[in-house]
């Protein structure tokens, strides 16, 4: 192969990386963009914010359920005509909030909106399954990471821009005008990345079927469950941190927005410095490691917050802990896909869905305590990445002791 062919591939994949992390920063961007619009809602429909926020909640449902929808679907039919109908979805969807007259139609057409961005969360690690060599996979994972890591950073900017100068709902013919844009990019530049395969049952009882095989599958079932849970610890920060910085240490909105950004950078820079470390160590060796230290920072938090709650180390740990976790989710993926060279597309699906699932569990313990503090966030954190810690452990025991049997 000549140097100019590993050009040309090198920016063929690079180019379809960046389809695919836009297609993945999908799902958090129409989460994120319309977060602003919240009191505004709640004004123009007469109703509280907390009803506003069912909204969010038919949102999940959604991305949940239609991830496992797609996982079969497009290990049926391919990635591609699958995908494209999901956007096509998300654009009428999006269609429908604009000209939502109530917040009952509003809620059914943010769970369709969340069909639809499944779509493009489900192909996006399929296709890195499918395309790039076994070793890669992590790698690949920590660049889509480096483009979905910017949705929590701009949305919110981009949202408010667009709710101040022409009210809530124009961020939804925004979204809608994106998804065209990516309906233009995935048909011009996303090749088709796997045989379609008609065996493939689409029948709800032998889905579920298949869906509990992967699930039991030793490997699966303990990186997909170890990453699900660093999800909920990234979750019950990123819905604790306003009450956290804006009511326990009074910092300003200005204030709390700098400071959230930040702390989303450090994820992004862990998911790139991931990139570094797998060029020396193996993705179980990087991920067990950074499991351990993620249980000593949450500890540590933990007992920060009892003892009275310091800023500056408040601060300092959550900055750590987001930087690791920039490590967990991409490498947590790639391990659990690993078994699954022709079922990637619900494998794939079956780790959204659960990382979502957990995330939102997360997420609602955390908004069930009213009380000042660090304490229940740090409890939280303790638990989900304990979890996730004493996954590796059982799972990399297990090796050991197959290894032994298979050497004896």
């Amino acid at each position: 192969m000549t140097d100019e062919k590993k050009g040309r591939n090198k920016k063929r994949e690079a180019i379809i990386l960046f389809v695919l992390g836009t297609l993945i920063a999908l799902g958090p961007f129409s989460i994120d963009a319309y977060l602003p619009g919240f009191q505004k809602i709640a004004e123009d429909f007469n109703i509280s914010i907390a009803q506003v926020g069912l909204t969010l909640t038919s949102y999940f449902i959604g991305i949940s359920l239609g991830q496992l929808a797609y996982g079969p679907i497009m290990d049926k039919f391919g990635r591609k005509k699958p995908l494209l109908t999901g956007l096509l979805i998300y654009f009428l969807a999006a269609l429908c909030c604009y000209y939502s007259p109530n917040l009952t139609w509003l809620i059914g057409s943010r769970f369709f909106l969340a069909v639809g961005a499944s779509a493009g969360m489900v192909a996006a690690k399929a296709v890195v399954r499918d395309i790039f060599p076994v070793n890669e996979v992590a790698g690949a994972i920590s660049i889509l990471m480096l483009i979905m890591g910017g949705a929590p950073i701009v949305a919110p900017t981009v949202g408010s821009f667009i709710i101040e100068g022409l009210g809530w709902k124009s961020i939804f013919l925004f979204l809608a005008s994106f998804s065209l844009l990516m309906l233009f990019s995935v048909s011009r530049f996303l090749p088709e990345s796997v045989v379609p395969d008609n065996n493939v049952q689409l029948r709800p009882g032998i889905v579920l079927k298949k869906y509990l095989g992967i699930l039991t599958h030793e490997k699966f079932w303990s990186f997909s469950m170890a990453g699900s849970f660093t999800i909920g610890a990234m979750f019950a920060y990123i819905s604790d941190a306003p009450r956290l910085f804006m009511e326990n240490f009074d910092l300003s909105q200005k204030q709390f927005g700098i400071l959230f950004g930040v702390n989303a950078a450090g994820l992004i820079l862990g998911s790139q410095v991931n990139r570094l470390f797998l060029k020396r160590f193996t993705t179980f060796q990087i991920t067990f490691f950074n499991s351990i230290i993620l249980v000593i920072l949450a500890f540590v938090f933990l007992i920060n917050g009892i003892a009275g709650a310091n800023f500056y180390l408040t601060v300092a740990l959550l900055f750590s802990i987001l930087f690791l976790l920039g490590f967990q989710n991409p490498n947590t993926t790639a391990l659990s896909l690993e078994p699954f060279a022709t079922k990637a597309g619900r494998a794939s699906a079956l780790i959204g869905s659960l990382k979502m699932v957990l995330g939102a569990m997360a997420s609602f313990v955390v908004s069930l305590f009213h009380t000042a503090g660090l304490v229940p966030l740090g409890v939280i954190l303790l638990c989900c990445l304990g979890s996730s810690s004493l996954l590796l452990l059982r799972f990399s025991g297990k090796e050991k002791r197959r290894l032994a049997l298979g050497e004896a």
